[in-house]
């Protein structure tokens, strides 16, 4: 479904526009120097590309091209995300990622790079141009969306963000519901307090999130399968 630009506006709070690119453009120092080490240490692991895109849903279902740092190798099954993601739709268990399993598509350092959500740095691009916002709901993919009940909906009626609610609630031990939930909670009450404090919330979260990581099941050796090209993730 495609928006309007003077549709794709409203609701936004102003605020919330000025803290994004505020933010964004105050850790550039840190962030850009940071991007190219990360560019450095994808480049020696894996033959490929550096970045990977991806068409996600985001604010009022407008569909937008989805910028990460690639993490699993080229040619990567992705069939069986599908089967996963619809297990989780459909059943009440936490939102484990395949990587949790000793997923062998991953490439050298992808794990960390997962875990930590530096995977996601290049969405920073994704900000600047207005299609995420720093604190939001997570862009789907566009076949999760067409799987959605309609309450479901609600959640498209904010910028999809790099962190948020459900991501310091507790993740991947909440269920799709929950986490369905979350991200309404946060697209109705959205306040400039709410996005400061998730936001400090993520720095304790993501380091629980690599302290779990550490006693994942490591994978026996890095099986490509030959069928998509491209990477999926919750």
């Amino acid at each position: 479904m495609v928006q309007s630009e003077q549709d794709y506006s409203i609701d936004i709070p102003r605020w919330k526009r000025v803290l994004d690119v505020t933010l964004v453009l105050l850790t550039l120092p840190v962030t850009v120097p940071l991007a190219l080490v990360i560019a450095l240490l994808i480049r020696m692991a894996s033959p490929g590309p550096v970045l990977f895109r991806q068409q996600r849903v985001g604010y009022l279902g407008r569909r937008f091209m989805c910028f990460k740092f690639r993490t699993m190798h080229i040619g990567a099954d992705t069939s069986t995300h599908r089967g996963h993601l619809d297990h989780l739709m459909n059943s009440d268990a936490p939102m484990v990622k395949l990587d949790d399993r000793g997923d062998t598509r991953i490439i050298p350092f992808g794990l960390l790079l997962r875990s930590s959500g530096l995977d996601e740095l290049p969405q920073l691009v994704n900000v600047l141009r207005g299609e995420m916002s720093l604190v939001g709901p997570r862009p789907c993919l566009p076949y999760e969306s067409d799987r959605y009940l309609p309450w479901q909906r609600e959640r498209f009626n904010t910028l999809p963000g790099l962190t948020g609610l459900w991501q310091v609630r507790g993740k991947n031990k909440t269920t799709f519901t929950q986490m369905m939930e979350y991200d309404i909670e946060y697209a109705r009450a959205k306040t400039l307090w709410l996005d400061l404090w998730i936001m400090v919330k993520t720095i304790p979260a993501i380091l629980v999130q690599l302290l779990e990581s550490k006693t994942r099941p490591k994978p026996i050796s890095p099986v490509v399968h030959r069928k998509q090209s491209y990477e999926p993730g919750l």
